[in-house]
């Protein structure tokens, strides 16, 4: 019997309105100035249904501009989608832009105070947790250092650090493993391996074929906004791999 649905989405549509301004003379930028700028609409996702039950692992996979990004935040209550329903049944922990919420001139400490709370923590569990997120990141001896001398792989750590701590119920990571060094990928799939095995439900992003076939249940491939493949994640990443070959060929992918 499988288990209870954590996340159903039925028939997304997210558009974004850009500006559309091309302005090849003087005249033409001095004019710009003094005429309603022209907007494109960009349609992103089309008709994009998924479901997630409780415990699975989910991986989505796609070139850039495939809709992936947009995909994530409308599940996670960042976007709200044009057309169509997102029902999320369960709390979710997302980690999708690194640095979002940190504060540069706080010591790191009180940014994890800072992002743990914004991710569903008590104040009394962030604090109980320091120890731990700071050992995990591998920075311990910086704790007390001001964000700002950071550097952006030591930010990145410690973001990812503070999610695997905070994660509830579901837990929505865009690139994991992309950033640290071989230590602290291993923390991380260790870390992920306790979480699935606590059953934790996980939706993951990620170019990185090997990384999909290992890790996740299975797996969906994003095309032109849309939902192209729905499948094991070995043969999702096998199709990935395929087509983003191809598409380097002709120069189209980046």
């Amino acid at each position: 019997m499988a288990e209870p649905l954590v996340i159903e989405a039925r028939d997304i549509v997210k558009s974004f309105r850009i500006p559309s301004v091309r302005r090849e003379t003087v005249r033409e930028h001095v004019l710009g100035f003094f005429r309603p700028p022209r907007v494109e609409t960009l349609e992103v996702l089309r008709q994009v249904s998924l479901e997630v039950h409780r415990g699975e692992t989910v991986g989505i996979m796609g070139r850039n501009g495939s809709g992936k990004s947009t995909l994530l935040k409308i599940l996670c209550g960042i976007y709200q989608a044009d057309a169509g329903s997102v029902v999320v049944r369960a709390p979710v922990t997302p980690l999708l832009e690194l640095g979002v919420g940190w504060n540069p001139e706080l010591h790191a400490v009180d940014n994890v105070m800072i992002l743990a709370t914004i991710m569903g923590m008590t104040l009394r569990e962030a604090r109980a947790s320091i120890e731990e997120i700071f050992a995990f990141a591998g920075l311990e001896k910086f704790a007390n250092l001001e964000l700002k001398y950071f550097s952006s792989g030591m930010s990145a750590r410690l973001a990812y650090a503070v999610a695997f701590t905070a994660v509830r119920d579901v837990l929505v990571l865009d690139e994991i493993f992309a950033v640290g060094d071989a230590g602290f990928k291993a923390r991380c799939e260790e870390r992920y391996r306790a979480l699935s095995a606590a059953g934790h439900t996980v939706i993951l992003v990620s170019h990185d074929p090997t990384l999909i076939s290992t890790f996740c249940d299975r797996a969906l491939l994003l095309e032109g906004g849309q939902i192209v493949m729905n499948d094991t994640a070995e043969d999702v990443a096998k199709t990935y791999l395929s087509v983003s070959s191809h598409a380097a060929e002709d120069g189209a992918f980046g």
